[in-house]
């Protein structure tokens, strides 16, 4: 695929491509630590872990009812049985029985070694100590076994994987009180250009406050990365490389915004060649096609696009996929649908695009996406707006409304 905008003609590659010389240029971290429970939601999980017991250790019962055991019921006769005892969940019945008895016993309570059967308190009744059971009972029922769940020495949760509270509750069920997690990436990021100015100071002409380092922080935020803010950097080739090399030596990975094209005052590609190695540079995307990818010394580097919304679907598509494969996460993909789109999509024909969209379901519960607004990688507010992107090959040339398109909600990943 060639750069049509400029007269050198670099070739351009496709998302699908840079995304492949990503994964394999990164290799996962090797080192580890050992955490308490409490601190590992969504933590990458280094080995996979064991139990240590059955899940539940004892017979419990699944139901309150009465325990007893069925050889001790008479067939033809109307079922009764003598109440001797109840069965706690945490204190259970531990004294002797004879053939006939019975124990009142509740959800969770061990099941008394006597007792093959439970039957639930809807089904019987209670005339002092004499429990009547109808003529249609059924045995062996409403026993968890021991280890139904999860059998001793079976793997509770394999590595790798980002741990999910439903992870936590069952190594809690087992035990377990420390795991083996991936150590956090030391992860900086910083803005440049001569026109960005911190918030709470006031604007002169041709200024604008840095949005750019608010967006990363959200994107970055994650129990697995130690950011660092390293702020706004003037266009100085200078301070620049300065900026490069003192980052590098106390990161896994910089990020940059700005600067990546091809301007006068746009010095991170070359820089980035100063200081290190250039894997690519622009891919055939919109918004975001400058994008350098690298490293310098140990440290790996993306400089993405200055404007805010190429730096979302830069860092989406390319930034976190790459931090992923760093951190030892396994692989996530962005879930896609095929709906229908009530806005006519333009589109020129060459790069694939992520056009925010809104997506919504219609009273008879159809997906239906609209454009979320104009589509200038400036705007924010579309892009607050938005809840997805619209997709779109880079050999398209646009759509008429009602076709149906491909759209990647923001909020669901497989």
């Amino acid at each position: 695929m060639t750069d049509i905008c400029y007269p050198n003609k670099h070739n351009l590659l496709s998302v699908q491509q840079a995304l492949l010389e990503i994964r394999k240029a990164i290799e996962v971290i090797t080192d580890l630590e050992v955490i308490a429970l409490p601190q590992a939601l969504g933590r990458i999980l280094a080995d996979s872990v064991v139990s240590p017991i059955d899940i539940p250790p004892q017979r419990t019962a699944a139901m309150d009812g009465y325990a007893f055991a069925a050889s001790d019921i008479s067939a033809g006769h109307p079922p009764k049985m003598q109440l001797i005892g109840t069965a706690w969940a945490g204190q259970p019945f531990l004294a002797p029985q004879m053939p006939g008895q019975c124990v009142r016993i509740f959800t969770g309570a061990v099941v008394p070694s006597f007792a093959d059967s439970v039957i639930t308190q809807e089904q019987i009744e209670v005339d002092g100590n004499t429990v009547s059971l109808p003529l249609d009972w059924q045995p062996y029922k409403n026993i968890r076994a021991a280890g139904s769940d999860v059998k001793q020495h079976e793997e509770l949760v394999s590595a790798p994987k980002k741990l999910t509270a439903r992870d936590l509750s069952l190594l809690a069920a087992a035990g377990v009180d420390k795991i083996s997690v991936k150590r956090k990436l030391r992860i900086g990021f910083f803005s440049t250009g001569d026109e960005l100015v911190p918030l709470g100071e006031p604007l002169a002409t041709g200024q604008i406050y840095d949005s750019n380092r608010y967006l990363l922080a959200g994107l970055l935020s994650d129990p697995n990365h130690m950011v660092s803010d390293l702020g706004i950097v003037v266009d100085d080739q200078f301070k620049l490389e300065q900026t490069f090399r003192h980052a590098a030596q106390q990161h896994d990975v910089i990020i940059s915004t700005g600067g990546a094209s091809v301007g006068d005052a746009d010095f991170v590609k070359q820089t980035l060649e100063k200081c290190g190695q250039v894997s690519f540079w622009k891919l055939a995307i919109k918004p975001g096609k400058p994008l350098a990818f690298g490293k310098i010394g140990e440290c790996w580097f993306f400089g993405l696009p200055g404007n805010p919304v190429a730096v979302l679907v830069t860092y989406e598509k390319f930034v976190k996929p790459g931090l992923e494969r760093l951190a030892g996460a396994p692989a996530t993909q962005a879930l896609r649908l095929r709906v229908r789109c009530d806005s006519p999509l333009k589109k020129s024909h060459g790069r694939q695009e992520y056009q925010r969209g809104i997506l919504c379901q219609s009273a008879d519960g159809e997906l239906v996406v609209r454009l979320a607004g104009q589509q200038d990688s400036h705007q924010l507010k579309v892009a607050s707006q938005s809840n997805c992107f619209i997709v779109m090959d880079a050999a398209s040339s646009g759509i008429d409304a009602g076709e149906m398109v491909t759209v990647e909600p923001f909020s669901a990943v497989l």
